[in-house]
Order: C-alpha cells, then sequence, then structure tokens
C-alpha cells in the first residue's frame, strides 16, 4: 500500500468520523430542543407564536454545529495538506 492509497483511506476515514459524531450531536440537539419548546407550548399555549419563534432560531443555531462539521469533511476530503507532501516526496 503506497502513500497516497494510506492518506486517501485515512482522509476518508477521517471525514465520514467527523459526519457521524457531527450530525449525531446536532440530531440530539435539535430533539431535545424541539421536545422542550412542544412541551412548553402545552403548557402555555397562548405563548405559542414567541416560543415556536425562539425554537426556530434555536434549531437554526445547532444545525450549524452539522455544517461545520461537514464543511471540515470536506476540507479533509479536497484541501488535505498531506497530498502536496507525498507528491512531493
Amino acid at each position: 500500500m503506497d502513500s497516497y492509497a494510506i492518506i486517501g483511506a485515512v482522509s476518508i476515514f477521517g471525514a465520514c468520523i467527523c459526519m457521524g459524531i457531527g450530525s449525531l450531536g446536532s440530531a440530539l440537539g435539535e430533539g431535545n430542543a424541539a421536545a422542550a419548546a412542544i412541551s412548553a407550548m402545552a403548557q402555555q399555549p397562548d405563548e405559542a407564536s414567541r416560543l415556536r419563534s425562539t425554537m426556530f432560531v434555536s434549531l437554526a443555531m445547532i444545525e450549524t454545529s452539522s455544517l461545520y462539521a461537514l464543511l471540515i469533511a470536506f476540507l479533509t476530503l479536497y484541501a488535505n495538506p498531506f497530498w502536496n507532501y507525498a507528491i512531493n516526496q
């Protein structure tokens, strides 16, 4: 197995781990936030519109963590600095 194959395999494995952990954390956070908002709306129906708008803003912020994980995965796959090092060797 040459250095290109090792770098490629490690890059793909790292991107998979990054996306798996990032997506799992984001999904759990969004689920907890939505469950808490629905529970609060059930207890205080007159405040439902304010709670709903706050929930959507918080879900958007939570979703950014999975987008950052996707960005890091793309950087690991396509902008890996070890490719240039292996090519120059």
